[in-house]
């Protein structure tokens, strides 16, 4: 079967991903947006089922029953915990997941207690005004000490805080305040996932809107921990055969990726992705007319890192929508994201990227089909002085 670039419903993508943007997801509090993306399946008619913790997998049917493919996105994000709470009232706050003080300076936020009581505040520099410290604002140092949270309630000490029932261990999430501008660049914290997520979702409603028929069974595999490193280590079914994950793309002056364009990975602080799978989704963007870029990133992993860690035999490669400020003030654009949803769904449409070898878990040396797709000449044999003597 040809693969068939499909129109994606822009406006359908767009409104799911500001709602996903506006539902607090930070790593281990998940419960939420894990609902509104099952909501979400349910009106796309697609059968899904959640692991004990709570990551989720839809299945996409295929002529062929075995071996699948999987695309793997994240609902969960970078956010804040409570570590202690101060004798002025103000809380010391940890980050969940990797991200600098640095961003987090001036961001509005909300506290979840475990009960239904939920508090919005600020984290700030703890010198926060010139007025009042003058040069030392701009001298004092970046860090997690260097910030604390700010809450909009009259507290003046721990005692006052402990009575509204916030403690150690609440989860803070920092607000997304998304916008998209008129010339499409979409600004929110939480882009990374929010908007793979919502790309991967209007791929999989053009697929069942275009009545087609898939090849290759799927799965789309969506984790809660990918932040803090764990991704898809859990939740995957064996006999997947390659996974692509969506995640964000670094755009900034030390890479090449766009905020228009849909960037291919080549490798990550993982190490590098498999390059027959990588050459393919190159060759299906060129094929196309999708803007695509090749990058490696140095600081970067994804899902698809902590499955190949966890043991899993496939290939696997990252695809994603080139992202400025990326776990900071974000902003990609809506091209990119559309241009990634319409490769995942031509991707979908394809054979298993060697479809005669990786129908099998084993196969003899003979059929691997490496030297026909990377051949390489023998370096030159060295001599020595035993030569020589002959």
């Amino acid at each position: 079967m040809d693969a068939k670039k499909l129109d994606i419903d822009l406006d359908w993508l767009q409104r799911v991903m500001l709602d996903m943007l506006r539902i607090p997801s930070p790593t281990g509090r998940t419960d939420e947006i894990m609902q509104y993306v099952g909501e979400v399946l349910e009106d796309l008619g697609l059968p899904f089922a959640l692991t004990r913790r709570g990551a989720m997998f839809a299945h996409l049917e295929g002529t062929r029953d075995v071996p699948e493919r999987a695309v793997v996105v994240h609902t969960d994000t970078i956010g804040v915990m409570v570590h202690s709470i101060k004798a002025n009232g103000r809380l010391r706050v940890v980050p969940i997941g990797t991200h600098s003080a640095r961003f987090s300076e001036g961001a509005r936020v909300t506290v979840f207690t475990d009960g239904p009581e939920r508090y919005s505040g600020t984290i700030l520099p703890l010198l926060a005004s010139g007025h009042a410290y003058a040069d030392e604002v701009d001298t004092q140092g970046v860090g997690w000490d260097h910030v604390e949270l700010r809450l909009d309630e009259q507290v003046a000490t721990d005692d006052d805080v402990r009575a509204l029932g916030v403690s150690q261990g609440d989860f803070v999430a920092l607000t997304a305040l998304p916008e998209v501008t008129a010339s499409g660049f979409v600004k929110s914290r939480h882009l990374d996932d929010k908007a793979g997520v919502a790309a991967a979702l209007a791929a999989v409603k053009a697929l069942r809107e275009h009545d087609v028929e898939l090849t290759v069974p799927a799965r789309l595999l969506i984790t809660i921990s990918e932040e803090v490193g764990h991704g898809a280590s859990h939740g995957l079914q064996t006999g997947v055969a390659e996974m692509v994950s969506i995640d964000s793309a670094i755009v900034a002056p030390v890479q090449h990726s766009t905020e228009t364009g849909v960037t291919i990975a080549m490798q990550d602080l993982h190490g590098p992705f498999d390059y027959h799978l990588t050459r393919k989704l190159l060759k299906l963007a060129g094929d196309h007319g999708i803007e695509a870029n090749r990058d490696v990133f140095t600081h970067y992993r994804s899902d698809v890192a902590s499955a190949l860690e966890a043991g899993a035999e496939m290939r696997a490669a990252l695809i994603g929508f080139g992202t400025d400020a990326t776990h900071g003030h974000e902003r990609t654009h809506l091209d990119a994201i559309r241009q990634v949803a319409e490769l995942t769904a031509l991707y979908l449409q394809t054979d298993l990227t060697h479809g005669d070898w990786d129908v099998h878990d084993l196969g003899p040396l003979a059929e691997f089909p490496s030297t026909s797709v990377q051949p390489a000449p023998r370096e030159p044999g060295i001599r020595t002085s035993d030569d020589d003597a002959e």
